[in-house]
């Protein structure tokens, strides 16, 4: 099969996925019929993804917003060369953020804004 790049892991497992082509729109070329070996094992090549996403939380959970939770998304496409990269979703790097609070309890007994008793509706 065309553009199929082989990962192992740390542990020796063999991970395939589909290659992505580059900016010029070349492609690796595997030697034989085989995929093409990547440079670097599984987890290396998501060591990059890994510090962006730790940078990414840093910045949501420190300062004003104080979220209860942050989701982080991002598209990623895997390179033999390049190792991970993070995914172009249109014209810019894919990355979706989806940050979230929960509604502070009330006194005993007392209705919550979202509470649908208290806004009549139901």
């Amino acid at each position: 099969m065309d553009g199929l790049v082989e990962f192992k892991t740390e542990d020796g497992v063999r991970v395939v996925v589909e290659g992505v082509e580059d900016e010029d729109g070349a492609r690796l070329v595997s030697r034989g019929d085989g995929p093409a070996q990547a440079a670097r094992t599984f987890e290396g090549s998501l060591e990059g993804v890994r510090a962006a996403a730790e940078s990414a939380l840093r910045v949501f959970r420190d300062g004003s917003l104080r979220p209860d939770s942050v989701e982080l998304e991002f598209g990623v496409k895997l390179s033999a060369e390049a190792g991970a990269v993070i995914a172009k979703g249109s014209a810019e790097g894919h990355l979706v953020v989806r940050l979230n609070w929960s509604p502070e309890p009330g006194p005993e007994g007392a209705a919550t804004p979202l509470d649908p008793e208290a806004t009549g509706r139901s």
